[in-house]
């Protein structure tokens, strides 16, 4: 199952509207940061179809200025495979 965590960055002056409907998605949850006009977005889909959805619906979205990636885990990934500990 895919977790991946984003930093969003909204339109100008849609952070609350933004915040509300990834909320309302199903499996996303985001938080404000509390110094930035971001949020934190933290998704967890049950396999790589779900989260191609999530990804299409999330690229909809008109609030959205901006999607960056920080983390992403699957355990759906044999270890060695790209992880960095492929000699290991």
């Amino acid at each position: 199952m895919p977790v991946l965590s984003y930093v969003a960055i909204p339109r100008s002056g849609s952070k609350q509207e933004l915040l509300a409907s990834l909320n309302a998605m199903q499996f996303c949850e985001a938080f404000p940061a509390d110094n930035q006009d971001i949020l934190v977005l933290v998704t967890d889909t049950p396999d790589q179809s779900t989260e191609k959805t999530l990804q299409a619906q999330l690229k909809a979205l008109n609030t959205l200025e901006s999607l960056s990636m920080t983390f992403g885990y699957s355990d759906e990934q044999p270890l060695g495979e790209g992880d960095g500990y492929e000699d290991q």
